[in-house]
């Protein structure tokens, strides 16, 4: 697992004790979820994570960033797993300012990012598994600009955002990676039918019927959409495996504390071996998706032609883990941890939610092979 210096050290300390105070474990989430908010996070949280500099971790410096990357994303991540807060920073701080950088619209909607303002949403997937080679939605040029046609599901935070990143075919059939062009799509254009995800957070299936977009809205270059797309993903996928390893240590947390006083036969039931060895074996578990996780984002923050394997590994490895931890968490509560009064149950809700964010484990597994030639 990378070493990390003082500087990142910091930025942990600094995540972990703002989320703790203002999120708690699942206490953000509670109150958005049960106050019904269209939104699903609370907006004057989000400008506190601007206010910390946090949501320009992956913004150059020379653009008013903190000019960071993967590997400190991923450690504010694995505070938001663990402490359940609801927010966009993964899909705008690190997939969304990922997709535009360097491009035009980088200069436009970096400012929002940094303030907290801006949400950003990523619009692939058109069919109930993840497949981002897949796409059939269309964009045909029409006078200075593209008329999108086509579906998109599984849209998180589609619902509230300023701009949705959207890949669409100009050329080609679907399964061919050539052909593909993102476009910057703002607020309103197409209809949006909002959905709530099992973890009380929001996403949007959208439909395009003949919606006009002009050429500027095309990030980066026409058919040129798989570069920024699959920057932003595995920058996602990265990101989403640090934040499950942040679910999984919370589950774990809170159910080794409850092992430390709940009491069965007159005896507290840490006691028991065969819990011991369950926790002892959760414990390892974790740490290794954590340096799977970590090891992930310095790749991708170096260029290292192994990065794309390794972040398949980590969000495969991650989603297995965490998927344990909270099932072992709710097994382990008894009665209690199937109520919706006590918090491990959301833990598991929030593992069924990411685990499938930018393809599940068996997608990861099978990119593990593809990738090492099998």
């Amino acid at each position: 697992m990378p070493l990390l210096n003082d500087d990142q050290k910091m930025l942990q300390e600094t995540a972990a004790s703002f989320l703790a105070d203002e999120g708690g474990p699942a206490k953000q989430l509670r109150h958005w979820r049960d106050t019904g908010c269209t939104d699903g996070y609370g907006t004057a949280l989000w400008k506190q994570f601007g206010e910390l500099g946090l949501t320009g971790i992956c913004i150059p410096e020379a653009q008013g960033g903190l000019g960071l990357g993967s590997v400190e994303a991923a450690l504010v991540l694995e505070e938001i797993g663990r402490n359940l807060t609801p927010s966009p920073f993964l899909t705008t701080a690190v997939v969304g300012a990922r997709a535009i950088e360097a491009t035009a619209h980088a200069e436009r909607w970096f400012p929002g990012i940094l303030s907290g303002e801006a949400v950003f949403a990523l619009a692939v997937d058109e069919g109930p598994r993840h497949g981002p080679d897949r796409v059939a939605m269309t964009a045909e040029r029409r006078g200075n600009g593209f008329v999108l046609n086509g579906q998109k599901q599984f849209v998180v935070h589609g619902n509230s955002a300023d701009m949705i990143l959207t890949i669409a075919r100009t050329a080609g059939s679907p399964g061919e990676r050539e052909g593909l062009t993102l476009f910057a799509v703002p607020r309103g254009a197409g209809d949006l039918e909002s959905a709530t995800l099992a973890d009380s957070s929001k996403a949007a299936r959208l439909t395009f019927s003949n919606v006009e977009v002009d050429a500027d809205a095309v990030v980066g270059e026409v058919d040129g959409g798989w570069e920024p797309l699959n920057r932003a993903l595995n920058s996602g996928r990265a990101g989403a495996a640090a934040e499950l390893v942040g679910v999984a240590a919370g589950a774990t947390a809170m159910t080794v504390d409850y092992l430390k006083q709940r009491k069965q036969f007159g005896k507290l039931i840490g006691e028991f071996q065969a819990l011991q060895h369950r926790a002892a074996h959760l414990y390892g578990e974790i740490e290794i998706a954590r340096a799977a996780a970590l090891k992930a984002a310095e790749l991708l923050d170096s260029g290292n032609e192994k990065a794309e394997l390794m972040v398949a590994v980590a969000k495969a490895k991650a989603a297995s883990v965490a998927r344990l931890a909270v099932q072992e968490g709710v097994q382990m509560h008894g009665g209690i941890g199937m109520t919706d009064e006590h918090d491990i149950g959301l833990y598991m809700k929030r593992d069924a939610v990411l685990g499938e964010l930018f393809g599940d484990v068996y997608y990861h597994r099978n990119r593990v092979a593809e990738l090492s030639s099998y």
